[in-house]
């Protein structure tokens, strides 16, 4: 039944309407024959562009301002939005001044009835705010109220949402603070969803739990009661800003108080705890939550992924039987399910995985490619480089298109195992595909170029890797320096810094200190110091680490100048690096090699105060040290702590126990390993 409100003519076209142009009485008919029969289907056929490119636009706008009038006065507001939405994107269309639209439907609502004047300025509101036209639906609430007609709270909250959606935070605030002055007065929803911006995340927004509180505490001294949806944003702000524990008190407090929730609120939780690497917590309120209700989602069971995570998968393929087995309703989710597939394959059980992956599909689950994904680097991850091929095979004959990350890490599968020429008909594949390379896949051809010795191949490649669209990036750059210092080529590697900063590239202290361990290997360390001494010095200021420290000391204790070594570890001392094990291993290897005992040991206890855990090669040094002063009951007491210690000595240890020698110095201890490769 229509809402019809008895109205003389005056209250439809407006007592200071202005009367329609007898030199233009196409659209009269028309806007009679609508006000008197409310004829929508005559009415949507003729749109307001039409209108006024037959009859121009104030006969046109003056029209269509009287039919939505008419219909607001039958109470058709469906019919109504539909009228505005189609004049204001007449507007934007045309990129014309929209508020002169607005004041010319306004103008005339002063005279009107009070109910059609309110239909048409909410609806108006909305529309405005819609189309994310804010400044022009404040316009239009801010008029509203000059004469006399305040807008409802539904479309002052739908203004509110959508320009907190827009991240338009300080809008927002001006909206909620007249609200609250002038009316109308907001109500739970409009708390609600100011509270559900502060607890979320936002671009330059981080989660304000201290401002979602405060509306709270405001609610109350209001007497306006929270509702489940309130409280669920609450708790989600609370555990999104790490307060899980806070969270979890809260909502016990609520229950105490007899207050409903949903599983939402839970679920935050329960996530939460999974993010902290707690799922036993977690699992502690799903519990509860099968016990006292609310009754645990889809979601709620998620919680496996944190087992999956903590290692735990017998735990998480149990949490999934007994979800179905709770609620038959309850069907998990593929990517449910994928979540489980990632933690197998972490875990190295492939054909677990692969057990379950087929099992679904006999279920009638269709796999998606982030499952095929999951399942393929599984077995990228096991060395299995043909079923890992057969799985992404297998989502092409389904129908589904491998994405960069399959590529890429098929790719990767194959150059670590050395299979360049299958790597590059993948990449042959995947441009096939319209799929384009990423940087990291580039780079890691380029690395087993190199590492294959294809060295001119290598630079053609990284040169044609621009075709894809790829720049060369810093680890590139890195790629290249690295091994052109492995076949001791420094000087060339010192020679790509200026081509980096030629294509915006600045080096960083990983370059600088690659190329200082390169000509330290090559028994350069005086390069390697000139080298050192450029970093400082350039635009950027790079700054020496531990690493650049080290690289360039063990150069020195190579070519056994202790003196130089010594002064720049006390320089890496005042400049606030701390040494580590490498960097006290390759001053102790120098120092033995000088029969410098009294200088290792010291070495070694500082290393001890400074809690650096001695390895095997630190010992290695040490015992050498001791056998060339035929200190044979020290170095075996050496080797017994070392054993105590749980490191295991290898065949350059129990050489040098048995022998004293110039081949057990800082270079051979390393045992050929690069000191860039050391972990750090």
């Amino acid at each position: 039944m229509l809402n019809y409100i008895p109205m003389s003519e005056s209250d439809i076209f407006g007592k200071a309407s202005k009367p329609i142009n007898p030199k233009k009485r196409g659209l009269f008919p028309f806007v009679v024959t609508v006000f008197k029969t409310l004829n929508w289907e005559l009415t949507k056929d003729t749109s307001f562009s039409n209108a006024v490119s037959c009859h121009g636009f104030p006969h046109s706008i003056n029209a269509f301002r009287i039919i939505v009038h008419a219909f607001a006065l039958a109470g058709l507001q469906i019919e109504v939005q539909f009228l505005l939405r189609d004049i204001i994107s007449y507007y934007k269309k045309l990129d014309l001044d929209v508020s002169e639209s607005h004041s010319t439907l306004l103008s005339s609502l002063q005279h009107s009835h009070k109910a059609i004047s309110a239909i048409v300025i909410n609806i108006l509101i909305k529309v405005f705010a819609e189309n994310k036209m804010l400044e022009n639906a404040l316009d239009v609430f801010l008029q509203a109220k000059k004469f006399g007609s305040e807008p409802n709270i539904l479309s002052c909250n739908f203004l509110l949402k959508c320009s907190l959606e827009a991240n338009q935070l300080e809008f927002a605030r001006i909206l909620f603070k007249e609200l609250k002055d002038s009316g109308p007065s907001p109500n739970v929803c409009t708390y609600t969803i100011m509270m559900n911006y502060y607890c979320k995340g936002h671009i330059g927004q981080n989660i304000d739990i201290v401002q979602a509180t405060g509306f709270l505490e405001e609610m109350e001294m209001k007497g306006i009661g929270p509702t489940i949806v309130t409280y669920g944003a609450y708790t989600h702000g609370l555990c999104g800003a790490g307060y899980v524990e806070f969270a979890l008190g809260f909502i016990q407090d609520l229950r105490i108080r007899n207050q409903h929730l949903n599983s939402y609120s839970y679920n935050a939780i329960i996530h939460g705890f999974c993010q902290k690497g707690e799922p036993y917590e977690a699992l502690k309120l799903l519990q509860y939550m099968r016990n006292h209700g609310p009754s645990p989602d889809v979601y709620s069971y998620n919680i496996f992924d944190g087992f999956c995570k903590n290692g735990d998968i017998e735990k998480a393929l149990n949490l999934i039987e007994e979800m179905v087995h709770y609620n038959v309703k309850l069907k998990p989710s593929l990517v449910t399910y994928s979540s489980l597939f990632s933690g197998l394959c972490k875990h190295g059980l492939i054909y677990v995985c692969l057990d379950m992956f087929r099992n679904l599909g006999a279920l009638g689950y269709k796999y998606d490619v982030t499952s095929y994904n999951i399942l393929m680097d599984g077995f990228v991850l096991q060395g299995d480089m043909e079923s890992a091929s057969e799985v992404v095979c297998e989502m092409t004959r389904n129908g589904l298109v491998p994405n960069t990350f399959s590529f890429g890490r098929l790719i990767y599968g194959f150059c670590k195992r050395g299979l360049l020429d299958k790597a590059l008909e993948v990449l042959s594949i995947m441009l096939q595909f319209g799929v384009p390379p990423t940087t990291i896949t580039c780079n890691v051809i380029a690395d087993e170029y190199f590492r294959g010795g294809h060295f001119m191949e290598a630079l053609k490649f990284i040169n044609e890797m621009q075709n894809f669209g790829i720049m060369p990036d810093s680890y590139t750059y890195n790629v290249v320096i690295k091994w052109l210092c492995k076949g001791k080529k420094s000087d060339k590697a010192w020679e790509v810094l200026p081509i980096m900063i030629k294509n915006n590239v600045f080096p960083g202290v990983v370059h600088y200190s690659t190329i200082i361990d390169g000509f330290a290997k090559q028994s350069n360390p005086t390069k390697a110091l000139l080298f050192y001494a450029k970093m400082e010095m350039t635009e950027k200021g790079v700054i020496p680490d531990k690493i650049t420290y080290s690289c360039i000391i063990d150069g020195f204790c190579r070519a056994e100048n202790m003196k130089r070594a010594w002064a720049l570890y006390k320089e890496m001392l005042q400049g606030g690096q701390s040494p580590n094990v490498v960097t006290y291993t390759c001053l102790i290897g120098g120092f033995c090699k000088l029969k410098r005992i009294d200088m290792a040991n010291l070495l070694m206890g500082e290393m001890k105060r400074n809690n650096v855990t001695p390895d095997r090669l630190t010992y290695t040094a040490l015992i050498s040290g001791y056998q060339r002063l035929g200190c044979n009951d020290k170095a075996q007491d050496l080797f017994d702590e070392m054993k105590e210690k749980g490191i295991s000595p290898d065949h350059i240890t129990y050489a040098a126990l048995g022998q004293a020698g110039p081949q057990f110095g800082c270079q051979t201890l390393f045992g050929g390993n690069d000191v860039m490769r050391t972990k750090w």
